[in-house]
């Protein structure tokens, strides 16, 4: 087993990530920048490239001995060996969000270990928010200059407050047969953006964000790291714990993210 002491301590990938948020702010709005579609059909923007750019080179002079899997580059062929450890970025989550103008896009920043998300780094810039979850340390959120801890909640006795995607929750009645089968009932169901549904859960806002639809690696990883280290849990459609690196193509399967039963 991998020591995790020997890893990156979080307050050296905090200015990262907001360096990276700055430079999604200065596009955001603005709508001269160039917005391409990628092979599989999703969208690309100049902000994710320049983000991208900006937290590879940092990350590399940080961790020169760790590869990196980037969102962009990973598209366009850059498919470093990967081993035990590895870092998973998506520099811009939430590209139809962004182009959009809402503002629930975020900066996603991971550190795999040994197939499981260790250290994670969601920062919303346009909300100026920035979740951090650190295994065995606990999770945090700063906002508004401060610094606080934040944890699952206990799910209500009056229901669950269910995050769905605002552009991908496309098949609502797979939803309907799970909690069915499960026997729990729904208070609220709410659209949210990018990986904050994971935070939102994390920070004792939410209970269940469900994904039946495609996603990859680095759009969740960042994501459940805060989560698990609040408490929560990420698990694919057999109740079993996602993997990291090892899938083709690093594409997820369906899943379920949760909080305290």
């Amino acid at each position: 087993m991998t020591q995790y002491a020997a890893l990156p301590s979080a307050e050296y990938i905090l200015p990262i990530a907001y360096e990276a948020g700055a430079c999604l702010l200065r596009f955001f709005g603005d709508t001269s920048y160039q917005v391409t579609q990628k092979s599989d059909g999703s969208d690309v923007t100049t902000a994710d490239e320049q983000a991208e750019a900006l937290i590879v080179a940092q990350l590399q002079a940080l961790t020169p001995n760790i590869p990196i899997i980037g969102e962009e580059s990973f598209a366009k062929g850059h498919k470093p060996d990967i081993d035990k450890i590895f870092w998973l970025v998506d520099a811009l989550d939430g590209t139809k969000i962004f182009i959009s103008g809402q503002k629930e896009f975020t900066v996603n920043i991971a550190l795999v270990v040994d197939g499981e998300p260790v250290l994670g780094v969601v920062y919303a810039p346009a909300l100026s928010r920035l979740f951090v979850g650190i295994k065995n340390q606990g999770a945090f959120v700063e906002e508004n200059g401060q610094r606080r801890s934040i944890h699952c909640r206990k799910a209500p006795v009056e229901g669950l407050t269910v995050f769905a995607s605002v552009f991908f929750d496309k098949r609502p009645e797979l939803l309907d047969q799970y909690l069915q089968q499960t026997g729990q009932s729904v208070a609220v169901r709410t659209p949210l953006g990018s990986s904050l549904k994971f935070c939102n859960i994390a920070a004792g806002k939410g209970d269940l964000y469900p994904r039946f639809g495609r996603t990859m690696e680095w759009d969740t990883a960042a994501g459940e790291a805060v989560l698990r280290a609040a408490g929560g849990r990420v698990v694919d459609l057999d109740g079993k714990p996602m993997r990291y690196g090892k899938k083709p193509g690093f594409e997820n399967p369906a899943f379920l993210a949760l909080g305290l039963p």
